[in-house]
């Protein structure tokens, strides 16, 4: 059964909502802020997030981009704003779905039972940390991967961009997040960067093979199956 994690400061829209899911079978946890959904994070593991964007102290903007620092877990935002700059805003800072209040329970629960479904389709790991996409290969324990059982050689900055988005491949990285996560070092952000090692490893994977989508003007995901 799976564990969702309800951050919304309204009582009786959180109490709504865990309702409506215990009564779909899933197991509704509430936090009424930010900073008490991060507390919950630290000691439970959760399934997906339901995130009001409309919250006491840090907004939902703030703990969305904490969350996706820390974790893997999706996330559906949820908000009264509707424009299209907010939902492009909130998809670059790692939301996997979005839906505008006042909202149809039969859409919340077809969009969480949506985004659990994409996020257990695609990519397996198993318990050797060793992932699966399509018919690639990536052994993070060994630090090897592999197409057809044909080893791919890379160099170490191309081989973390692929484990950073094999391991999560339903979620869209921004070039700034790739950036953060491969170049530890103290150096200056340049997209460019990102892009050239982007381009260099599609270029050693197999030829007339999509394995990374580009998403314009947000950045990387892995491809749809």
């Amino acid at each position: 059964m799976n564990k969702i994690l309800i951050v919304e400061d309204d009582p009786k829209i959180n109490k709504m909502i865990q309702t409506l899911l215990r009564k779909n079978q899933y197991i509704a946890v509430s936090a009424f802020s930010g900073t008490e959904a991060l507390l919950l994070l630290e000691k439970e593991s959760f399934d997906l997030i339901l995130l009001d964007l409309m919250l006491p102290g840090l907004s939902g903007e703030e703990i969305l981009v904490k969350i996706n620092e820390q974790s893997q877990i999706p996330i559906i935002c949820v908000s009264a704003k509707d424009d299209l700059n907010t939902k492009l805003e909130l998809i670059r800072y790692g939301a996997d779905d979005y839906i505008t209040k006042p909202f149809n329970n039969e859409e919340l629960i077809v969009r969480i039972g949506a985004v659990l479904r994409r996020m257990n389709k695609g990519t397996t790991a198993d318990k050797n940390n060793i992932f699966r996409f399509k018919d690639l290969v990536l052994d993070s324990e060994n630090h090897i991967v592999t197409i057809n059982d044909e080893p791919i050689e890379l160099t170490v900055k191309e081989y973390r961009i692929l484990e950073l988005l094999i391991s999560n491949p339903k979620k869209v990285f921004t070039k700034q997040n790739i950036f953060e996560s491969v170049w530890t070092e103290e150096y200056i952000m340049d997209e460019r960067v990102v892009t050239v090692h982007v381009s260099n490893l599609r270029n050693k994977l197999k030829p007339g093979e999509e394995y990374i989508k580009t998403v314009w003007g947000i950045g990387y995901k892995m491809q749809d199956n």
